[in-house]
């Protein structure tokens, strides 16, 4: 009793200390429970009521407490609370208090699926040294400047590139100035970081440092394959010596948190992403969910809560930084608004571009991505630190390595302004990203910037947004409006045409909710389909621009659409959010009995405030906060059939020359775009005359490159040609016999000729004269030849001819033929689990 009276008086300081020292979890021998309890109730007396044994405080998430029990099938807890209400509705109990009653959420523990490293690692010839040039003159003028004795340096062409001179981050000019990461801490959230490393022991930051794979203070690398984290450590914090070569913010902290060698659960990855967050300022994670086109997969709610108490309490209040590799599932159409990693609004997702500044083809597109740097591909990698005493490599590649380069930017960035926040980060992130000369859907938003899915809006530049930084006006604290669930409850047409819901957002909605513009857009929503990669997602905002929040998957062969599913997307940053928000869902493989229904969606926007000192902090979310579907509101949305392009893919690229069978996206028309938003407000008549083919007939009739319109009426001019053809067949063929009747003598003259001829081989008469006739018959056919509704309609080179129509865009039939050469991107992100 004495314990549950002094309970609330622990502070939180106390509570957070103790839960970064949690007792290691055994899930061999144990089953452990993560439990949210009210402030008044004793997590001990609880724990006895239970029979639970009690381990501690979850770290930063106030009131959530750690209990364990012996390993067993059922769920303790919430038998518990079951059994609880069930005696009090038979009244067997009182209503009296009870332990129970304290308890607002409990989740029983399950091991987790491995997270993938986000890499990918080709070979590389060992290459002569580079001539003397200009641009080598001022690169070692610029490491003689800055006292840089690093062996490889020069080889570390993302930092100041010699061949294709400003296809690099653009930092020295920064490094100049004297600002390089002094006073700032990046955590890499990987598979441990070697400490002892000559690049890495004098910036490494021990306190910030934990393995939660084998519950020991220091990340330290043990399995053959944990050089992940080392190489992304060195990238953003590789010490200015005489070892390999330097990260972009030198002069930072780094520390490590192990988390991808072996089963954790949600418990241990929401300590994992908050460890320390008062002194570890940046957290790098190059991994999520698998990239093979077909996983679809949020994190848990407890790590969640993790990052809205990270973004509100981290950092001193300002908010921990989180950065996420976007992925390298692109070869195999996967998507990051996919992955609920990087289409959270709490991280910055960063895609890959090599050192041409061309797409790599694995690098992920989406509308959540908000920025890309280097990597590897065009016939380079990333050079770096790598595990060992001095030991470094020049092939660390995939998203997993254009992300910590982000990191280290943003070291910098807050060496130079400290007091930014994390929306203040994304913010200048937006504002100072450069657009490059490649092809892609970039399309100008409302603050006169460029976005594509494929490259967000551009590349990192490190000296344009420090600079951008020093004379910076901190953003007002944050906002939202949050529509009604919307309930449409349609089945989506078999048609090139799409299913189009709207809501109107006025400006008292925003005033009421002191929004003043748009940030972040999430959409959750339900889809019921019988194949989910069939499906597509736009949304259409009030200024007419386009997010692909879903493409189709063609290895996404679940049997369900999506359930609660939240996309994000960062397209419509700075938009005033008052007007017709549209989101139109197409079925974009039709004809293989593959339905669906568009169940109901609720928008969400995110952004400033009107007035500062109204605002407040979002609550940490919890377990059911969608789960109010069935409530009707005033403000229904209207829904419309639309005319929609049958093309799914929002990007083109230029094949890479590393890689010249990948597929070649299709670039989505923004006229056409724009006009299918009309078309979801006013009429469905409008048509996409130039979107790309897609089939009115199933494999294996061609489209011809047209539209199911036109193949109507070419497949009917076939079918009318065909009949004529069959019935002056007919024709013949009847006149033929009826003059051989008229002259029956001769005919059958004729007939036993032909039966005396075969009697000899012991052929029968009867059998013969059919089979006479029967040959007949196929010469009066042999004279049209060639022009049989078969041969009208075939191709010689195949039953699909040049283009397949898989997913809704066309793609390049030379993509099977590529399978076995792309394998070696596909097949070390799939063995080593990396981005």
């Amino acid at each position: 009793m004495r314990l549950l009276n002094l309970w609330p008086l622990l502070s939180a300081a106390t509570l957070a200390t103790a839960g970064q020292h949690l007792p290691p979890r055994n899930y061999t021998t144990h089953d452990y429970y993560a439990v949210h309890i009210s402030p008044s109730t004793s997590p001990s007396e609880l724990a006895s009521h239970l029979g639970l044994t009690y381990e501690g405080p979850l770290s930063s998430l106030a009131e959530h407490h750690v209990f364990k029990a012996p390993k067993h099938e059922n769920d303790i807890v919430d038998d518990a609370q079951q059994d609880l209400k069930r005696r009090r509705r038979k009244r067997e109990v009182g209503l009296e208090s009870h332990p129970l009653d304290g308890v607002r959420f409990t989740q029983k523990q399950k091991i987790k699926p491995r997270h993938w490293k986000r890499s990918v690692i080709p070979e590389l010839p060992k290459r002569a040294g580079p001539p003397v040039t200009e641009a080598i003159k001022a690169q070692r003028e610029v490491a003689k400047q800055l006292g840089i004795h690093d062996p490889i340096f020069e080889e570390q062409w993302h930092i100041f590139n010699v061949k294709t001179p400003g296809n690099d981050i653009n930092v020295t000019g920064v490094w100049t100035q004297n600002i390089t990461g002094k006073g700032v801490t990046a955590c890499v959230v990987d598979d441990g970081l070697d400490y002892d490393s000559a690049d890495l022991k004098a910036n490494f930051f021990a306190e910030g440092s934990h393995d939660y794979n084998d519950h020991e203070n220091l990340p330290t690398p043990k399995l053959s394959d944990d050089r992940h984290g080392t190489r992304c450590a060195g990238e953003i914090a590789a010490g200015r010596n005489d070892a390999c070569g330097v990260g972009l913010a030198y002069d930072a902290k780094i520390s490590g948190v192990r988390i991808l060698s072996g089963d954790i659960t949600d418990i241990d990855e929401a300590l994992a992403i908050n460890y320390m967050m008062q002194k570890n300022f940046i957290y790098s994670c190059s991994w999520g969910p698998p990239d093979d086109g077909k996983t679809m997969q949020a994190p848990g709610i407890l790590i969640e809560k993790a990052m809205v108490t990270a973004v509100q309490q981290g950092r001193g209040g300002k908010g921990s930084i989180y950065v996420f590799a976007a992925g390298n599932g692109a070869a195999s159409d996967d998507n990051c608004n996919f992955d609920g990693y990087t289409n959270s609004i709490y991280s910055i997702t960063v895609g890959a571009i090599d050192k041409n500044n061309q797409h790599p083809y694995y690098s992920e597109a989406c509308s959540a991505q908000l920025v890309v740097t280097y990597s590897s591909g065009g016939g380079d990698a990333i050079h770096t630190t790598d595990v060992g005493a001095n030991k470094c490599t020049s092939s660390h590649g995939g998203t997993s390595a254009a992300g910590p380069i982000g990191v280290g930017v943003y070291a910098l960035l807050l060496e130079a302004r400290p007091d930014l926040t994390w929306r203040d980060v994304q913010w200048l992130t937006v504002l100072t990203a450069v657009q490059f000369d490649q092809p892609s859907d970039w399309a100008k938003t409302s603050l006169d910037r460029m976005y594509s899915h494929q490259f967000g809006y551009g590349k990192l530049d490190a000296w344009a947004i420090v600079e951008k930084a020093k004379d910076w006006k901190l953003v007002k604290p944050q906002a939202w409006f949050w529509s009604p669930w919307l309930h449409v409850k349609k089945e989506i047409p078999e048609t090139d045409h799409g299913l189009a819901s709207v809501f109107e957002v006025t400006a008292d909605m925003l005033k009421e909710a002191n929004f003043e513009r748009v940030e972040h857009i999430t959409l959750t929503m339900n889809v019921e389909h019988n194949r989910r990669g069939d499906l597509m997602v736009q949304l259409i905002s009030p200024t007419g621009m386009v997010s692909h929040l879903s493409t189709a998957r063609r290895d996404d062969e679940a049997p369900y659409g999506y359930i609660d599913w939240t996309f994000m997307s960062v397209a419509h940053w700075g938009e005033s959010g008052i007007g017709n928000w549209t989101v139109i869902v197409k079925d974009v493989i039709t004809g293989n009995l593959k339905k669906g229904v568009f169940v109901d969606w609720k928008l969400r926007l995110w952004g400033e405030s009107i007035d500062a000192s109204k605002a407040k902090l979002l609550p940490i979310p919890g377990e059911h906060d969608d789960d109010d579907h069935d409530k009707i509101d005033d403000h229904p949305a209207h829904t419309t059939v639309v005319s929609v392009p049958a093309g799914t893919k929002p990007t083109i690229t230029a094949i890479p020359s590393d890689h010249p069978d990948r597929p070649v996206n299709q670039k989505p028309s923004q006229t056409l775009a724009n006009g299918a938003q009309k078309s979801a407000v006013t009429s469905p008549s409008a048509t996409a005359s130039s979107s790309p083919a897609e089939n009115f007939l199933p494999n294996p009739f061609p489209t011809f490159g047209v539209s199911k319109r036109t193949q109507i009426w070419i497949y009917g001019a076939l079918s009318l040609i065909v009949v004529f053809i069959a019935a002056l067949g007919t024709y013949l063929f009847v006149a033929r016999r009826k003059r051989l009747r008229d002259s029956r003598d001769s005919y059958e003259f004729e007939v036993l000729d032909d039966v005396e001829d075969r009697e000899d081989t012991g052929m029968l008469g009867a059998a013969a004269g059919r089979k006479k006739r029967a040959r007949r018959g196929g010469e009066l056919y042999d004279a049209f030849a060639g022009e049989s509704d078969e041969d009208l309609i075939s191709d010689e080179e195949g039953d699909e001819g040049p283009y397949r129509d898989r997913d809704g865009g066309r793609y390049n039939e030379k993509f099977d033929e590529g399978e076995e050469e792309s394998e070696d991107g596909a097949s070390s992100g799939s063995s080593a689990g990396k981005r």
